[in-house]
Order: C-alpha cells, then sequence, then structure tokens
C-alpha cells in the first residue's frame, strides 16, 4: 500500500525526509509547506510546494510535523480534525498541560499518530532492546548517559536558532530525549531522582542548558545517570551504556551498537556510519508504513512521547544541591 503524504515544515529535519520519503517505495510524497519562502524554493524540485499548511492537509492520508515544537498542537489538531494521521516530531510542545491535552486528543480521535524518535525503529536500538530481553548481559546494573556537545545548535542546525533558546530548545529536549526514550522502552518506566542544570546566562535568562546532571531510576531501583556538557574544541560524545552483571551494550553517535564482555568494545552491526544511518532512516519508515496501515508498529506513541517529556521539563526545572549518591 502506498501512502500519499505531505510534510509541515522543511527545516534541517523535514528537509532530511523529502529525500527519504521520495525513496521509499510505500510512500507518495504529495505535497509540503514551510512559511519560510527560501525553504520552499529550495525543495521544490523535490516536491510539490503549497499555499499553506492547510493545503498539505487536504491532499494527504497522513502529515509529517516537521516544525518547531512551539507549533506542533496547532498542526496535529488540524490534523485530526481533518481525519489526517499524523507523525509528529518531539517534544509534542512546549507545555506539559498542553501535551497531555494534545495525547488525549490524539487517543479519543481514532486517527493513526506517532512521533518522530529515532529509536523506536533504528536496528541498533532494535537489537539492543532483544539482547537486554534475552538477558546476554545478565542482569541490569546501571546505565550511563554521556553527551558533549563543542557547540550548540550545532553546525548543520545554523538554520534553526530556535534551538539555542531556552523556550523551545536546548540539547536535553533535543538529544537527551531520544535516550530516555530508549530506556524507558528497555529500562523503564524511568523516575527523576535528582538534576541540577546549568545556563550560561542564569536562571533567568533566555540561553539553553551548558550543562546538566541527573540521576533516573527504573522501577526497581536501577540507576541512569546521565552527564551532559557543552563547548570546548573536540568531538561530540553521544553514548548510552546499559550495564550488566556479565557484559555491557552501548549505543555510541547514534546508530553504532556495541558490546563488551569485560574486553574491548565490539561493533555488532557494522562500523560504516552512513550505512547505518541509512538503514535506521529506512526501518524508521518500514514501521510509521505499518502503523498508517493500521497493522502492528514500533513507532513511538503520543503517550510515550509525553513520558519523556515529562522527564526532560521536570530535569529542566529540577535544579537540586541533593548529593546523587
Amino acid at each position: 500500500m502506498v501512502h500519499r503524504i505531505g510534510i509541515i515544515g522543511l527545516g534541517t529535519v523535514g528537509a532530511r525526509f523529502v529525500d527519504q520519503f521520495n525513496l521509499h517505495d510505500d510512500f507518495d510524497l504529495v505535497a509540503a509547506w514551510d512559511p519560510d519562502r527560501g525553504a520552499c524554493a529550495a525543495h521544490c524540485d523535490r516536491v510539490a510546494i503549497v499555499d499553506d499548511a492547510a493545503a498539505v492537509i487536504a491532499l494527504v492520508d497522513a502529515v509529517y510535523i516537521a516544525v518547531p515544537p512551539l507549533f506542533h498542537r496547532e498542526y496535529v489538531a488540524a490534523c485530526v480534525a481533518a481525519d489526517v494521521a499524523v507523525f509528529c516530531e518531539k517534544p509534542l510542545g512546549i507545555d506539559v498541560a498542553e501535551s497531555r491535552a494534545l495525547v488525549e486528543l490524539v487517543a479519543t480521535s481514532g486517527v493513526p499518530a506517532g512521533v518522530n524518535f529515532v529509536f523506536s525503529a533504528s536496528p541498533s536500538a532494535v537489537e539492543l532492546a532483544e539482547r537486554i530481553q534475552q538477558g546476554t548481559i545478565g542482569d541490569i546494573v546501571r546505565g550511563d548517559l554521556r553527551l558533549h556537545f563543542a557547540e550548540w545548535p550545532r553546525a548543520w542546525h545554523a538554520k534553526a536558532q530556535w534551538l539555542k533558546l531556552r523556550d523551545q530548545g536546548g540539547w536535553i529536549r533535543e538529544v537527551v530525549s531520544h535516550f530516555l526514550f530508549v530506556a524507558n522502552r528497555v529500562l523503564g518506566p524511568l523516575t527523576l531522582d535528582h538534576a541540577i542544570v546549568t545556563f550560561p546566562d542564569g536562571a533567568d535568562g533566555q540561553l539553553s542548558e551548558i550543562d546538566a546532571l541527573a540521576r533516573l531510576s527504573t522501577p526497581n531501583g536501577t540507576p541512569l545517570v546521565m552527564i551532559g556538557t557543552g563547548e570546548g574544541v573536540g568531538p561530540d560524545v553521544v553514548g548510552l551504556t546499559i550495564r550488566g552483571t556479565i557484559g555491557s551494550l552501548r549505543l555510541v553517535d547514534w546508530y553504532h551498537l556495541q558490546s563488551s564482555d569485560g574486553g574491548d568494545w565490539q561493533d555488532l552491526l557494522g562500523t560504516d556510519r552512513v550505512e547505518l544511518g541509512a538503514n535506521a532512516y529506512i526501518s524508521q519508515l518500514n514501521e510509521l508504513s505499518k502503523m498508517l496501515s493500521g497493522d502492528p508498529h514500533s513507532i513511538a506513541t503520543f503517550a510515550e512521547a509525553l513520558a519523556v517529556q515529562e522527564l526532560v521539563e521536570q530535569m529542566l526545572t529540577h535544579n537540586t544541591s541533593q548529593s546523587f549518591v
């Protein structure tokens, strides 16, 4: 079955999905729109550009909403009103209460709806979950999440400067959320114990976080400790390690899955980052196609996205001097 899909938002991520939808046999990319005329002009050779968001919704069976989170509610509600399926970027919004209402709206509508967390379908995350479930690394002892960003927003986010502002952006919302999502699936549901987040312009400023420490726990008390930092020369660091009694697994640089039984880390799915990334996108769209067809799928639900958003917003407002021990 071929799904007629449109895109609202042609920024960094939305633009990437223009190519991904066009390459996938299950999708017919019918229309797209962005309030930035330059963004529309840059993609008019690969997708039909229409006059506004309403025109996109009127032409398709499903819409990928790739605008900043401030506008998610407006376009999700418009899709629901038109009985059009939704594939939305995360977070659901910037107000948790509003996001809870959005989850309820989607649930009562019956419209197929999911959220774009890459680890909902990527081979690295799927294999991680399977190995943990099979007991490959024994009993889980702890999780460790490590991040560093030499600059934020990153260079390829140059046109999305809202990401550097505290009201909608920051790397906790943009990046940490992905790892909290997969941790919730394989370890959770998680709860936040403690958090310390530092902002470069102070507690009442506008800029997003510069460093953060957080301790979360699983239902049985297993800890997940996050350390995130920004600035300074060197490569970015993004990795989640799950440590067990007889081995460990880690997701590193998004798409790499590695294991250790006490020795050096061993790659489990290959080392070609381009190939691994392409496979992740294909897997995500395969699962999205299943969702739109009404078949069992692994795409993140709105409820799962809300659970992640609640953790993130608690982290950003939960500054404390309590010990992490």
